[in-house]
């Protein structure tokens, strides 16, 4: 910044868009005025560099604002230096919460910054940053204070939060679903694996209600995790936090909708901001109606589901975008969703349920490694049965699970690579037999075989949790032992890759 003596006075701002520093210079002006603070006399002449990168004006506000009392002697220059500044200005002088206030502290950490200032609203959430100082503004007027050190700085969050403490998630509870104790399994090993899961059925069988239940089977994050979910949907402009700015408390659930465009699920678009995918990174990502969704934005989805993140890449800019999450689909087994029901006749030519099945495509359904068949249901087991468990009870073995998964490899089954998972595990002669079987007649791929052993595994580590412990048998080094029934089980939920049996549904 440079100030002038003379002149007619007023901004000069350079490395902005004409637009952005026209919006600034009026921002700044009555946000000074209106509370009651001088300007610089002279001209001032600010320089935004680089002026390659591209930059946005309200973020800049507060930073700005503060070089301007410094020039004005309102506030020493040199407690300038050192501190970070990120907030926009209202006319009356309002600091405003801007997308991304947790990246901002974290990188001004990494600068060696000391002490952060940014809207109230936020400044919980700017202090999950550990080793800095976090101050919490609501007006212009209180920056001097804060300057001179007259302020005390936000304290940390608590981690884990008072929700997480007293347990509970605050989603549906699994006990309502009646019935489809199939479903209720797959979900259950969904949980504890990070399986991804495919529900096929008829309308009203129950893939949506269970689908949603989800979330609340899962272990609550971890502070890394939370710190992840957290720094997502703050550059969304987003929050989960519980309490007022602070971290996600749970794991975000996504359900959006089937128009919208592929980098609106995936992320991208100009300027570069995550998509559904990313909004749900460790939590899950449910599409209902899988079918009508876009074909570009489905097939979009298959490589950030297989790694794990996305990288758009833009001119002379990259980014990368997180995207671990625990993918559900929803679909109908046919246009009019009544094939094979029992319940009602379909109206589908072979045609059309064809076309109908191929908007997905196999590469896209061989990243789902459960496929479950939802039966429709019968009045008796809607009204006659009782309630299973509830999501309490289930999350309780998802979680002793996990743990088992954290302490032998250090990341959920799902995640496993091909080499890895077969490294983990041995197979008693008759899974062995049955794994080969199942290769050799239903024309199984090294990748589905692969998601096989992780299922059984999966499948194997819900059993030793609710036992209480692993196989005794099993010595230590060994490996997992996977029985016929782990294995039979993990076979069970890879319909899709028995193409015979779809076609004789079809037939007449």
């Amino acid at each position: 910044m440079d100030v002038s003596a003379g002149g007619h006075g007023g901004f000069r701002l350079v490395g902005l868009g004409s637009g952005a520093a026209r919006g600034m210079e009026h921002r700044l002006r009555a946000a000074l005025r209106n509370r009651g603070l001088p300007l610089p006399e002279g001209t001032v002449t600010v320089n935004f560099a680089p002026a390659s990168l591209a930059k946005e004006g309200p973020p800049l506000d507060l930073p700005l604002a503060a070089a301007l009392l410094g020039a004005a002697e309102v506030v020493p220059r040199d407690r300038l230096s050192g501190c970070v500044l990120h907030g926009e200005l209202g006319l009356d002088g309002t600091v405003r919460p801007v997308p991304g206030a947790l990246a901002a502290a974290e990188a001004a950490l990494r600068r060696r910054s000391r002490r952060f200032a940014c809207a109230e609203a936020v400044a919980g959430e700017a202090a999950a940053v550990e080793s800095l100082q976090v101050h919490g503004l609501s007006g212009l007027d209180e920056l001097p204070a804060l300057l001179r050190g007259e302020r005390e700085p936000v304290p940390s969050p608590a981690w884990p939060p008072e929700r997480s403490r007293t347990g509970g998630h605050p989603g549906p509870d699994l006990a309502d679903v009646r019935g489809q104790l199939h479903g209720r399994r797959a979900l259950e090993i969904a949980a504890a694996g990070a399986h991804g899961l495919l529900l096929v059925g008829p309308p009203g069988a129950g893939k949506s209600l269970l689908a949603r239940r989800l979330p609340g089977l899962l272990p609550p994050p971890s502070r890394a995790e939370a710190l992840e979910i957290t720094r997502v949907h703050s550059a969304a402009g987003l929050t989960l936090a519980s309490g007022r700015g602070g971290l996600a408390s749970r794991r975000p659930f996504r359900a959006p909708h089937h128009g919208l465009s592929a980098p609106a699920l995936v992320g991208g678009g100009r300027p570069i901001a995550p998509g559904e995918l990313s909004l749900a990174h460790r939590g899950v990502l449910f599409l209902d109606e899988l079918p009508e969704f876009r074909r570009e934005a489905l097939e979009a989805l298959r490589q950030p589901l297989e790694e794990g993140r996305l990288t758009v890449a833009r001119s002379g800019f990259r980014a990368e975008l997180p995207a671990r999450v625990l993918f559900v689909a929803a679909m109908n087994p046919c246009p009019c969703g009544w094939l094979g029901s029992g319940r009602r006749p379909c109206a589908c030519s072979d045609g059309q349920v064809r076309r109908y099945r191929g908007r997905v495509s196999g590469p896209l359904l061989d990243r789902l490694d459960l496929h479950v068949e939802l039966p429709a249901l019968a009045y008796d087991e809607l009204a006659g049965t009782a309630p299973g468990e509830s999501s309490a009870v289930v999350a309780a073995r998802v979680l002793a699970a996990r743990r088992r998964q954290q302490e032998r490899q250090g990341l959920p089954n799902a995640a496993l690579s091909g080499p890895r998972v077969r490294e983990l595990v041995s197979l008693v002669p008759a899974a062995r037999a049955l794994l080969r079987h199942a290769i050799d007649k239903l024309g199984f791929s090294a990748r589905a075989h692969d998601r096989v052993l992780r299922l059984a595994l999966t499948i194997r580590d819900l059993a030793a949790a609710e036992s209480g412990g692993a196989d005794p048998s099993v010595e230590p080094g060994a490996g997992e032992r996977l029985d016929e029934a782990a294995v039979a089980e993990a076979l069970s939920y890879r319909f899709s890759d028995r193409p015979s049996r779809w076609r004789a549904e079809l037939s007449p």
